[in-house]
């Protein structure tokens, strides 16, 4: 690789954006695709070239290409953000972070969001909107609001419908999803945005105990951001 188009990588990388590195076989030539477009490399512009460059992202997967390219995915880290220190949380949050996640719980409340009953998980004691603030969810992000308390769910649910995160998920029944939505068109969330969350939350496979919650949470998770098998 040549020394501008690694330098480059290293920049975009260490800025946590995903980038393409596209290699043509035949012959070495190389680009980087950011942002839908090829930033740096001597690679030509192609719409199968881009296509490529985006699938790869999105299915977070390296490998060849058509018209003799191999595509390399550099992907920032996957986030996942859990909106309260609940007993879920401690199910859910090492699960996640044995799947890749880099997790992050979030919720004002001391004694709940206490790293003794989150050993190796980043707990921040602060109101969950302002924090989402500063995290900016991107479409490597799965945010998760667990508290049933609207003073915390709604504000950062309502920060997360506004980012192209790929998941958006809030616990409770469907009265309860029906009154939040009611809840967040009136602090002026877009219905269509609105539709994005997933609640009731987590795949239907009967789960009561926080433990069963957790893995049908993580598993619409991985469902949302890997597709079914085979798809």
């Amino acid at each position: 690789m040549k020394r501008d188009l690694l330098d480059r990588l290293d920049t975009l990388r260490a800025e946590g954006q995903a980038v393409v590195l596209a290699t043509r076989i035949a012959d070495g030539t190389q680009g980087l695709i950011h942002d839908g477009r090829v930033v740096a490399g001597n690679l030509p512009v192609s719409e199968t070239l881009l296509a490529a460059a985006e699938s790869a992202l999105r299915r977070d997967k390296s490998g060849p290409a058509e018209d003799g390219l191999f595509i390399q995915v550099f992907n920032p880290p996957l986030r996942m953000i859990l909106i309260g220190a609940v007993h879920i949380s401690q199910n859910l949050a090492p699960m996640a972070a044995m799947a890749g996640y880099a997790v992050t719980i979030i919720d004002p409340r001391g004694a709940w969001a206490s790293q003794s009953r989150f050993p190796d998980i980043d707990v921040v004691q602060d109101w969950p909107e302002e924090v989402m603030t500063r995290l900016a969810p991107d479409r490597r992000t799965a945010v998760v609001a667990l508290t049933h308390d609207p003073k915390l769910d709604d504000p950062a649910l309502a920060v997360a419908l506004q980012s192209d995160t790929f998941y958006v998920g809030a616990l409770g029944s469907k009265k309860t999803a029906a009154a939040r939505a009611v809840r967040l068109r009136e602090s002026g969330v877009e219905p269509d945005a609105i539709d994005r969350i997933d609640g009731p939350i987590g795949l239907d496979i009967g789960a009561v105990s926080p433990a069963e919650i957790a893995i049908a949470i993580l598993g619409k998770v991985t469902l949302t951001l890997r597709g079914p098998k085979g798809r």
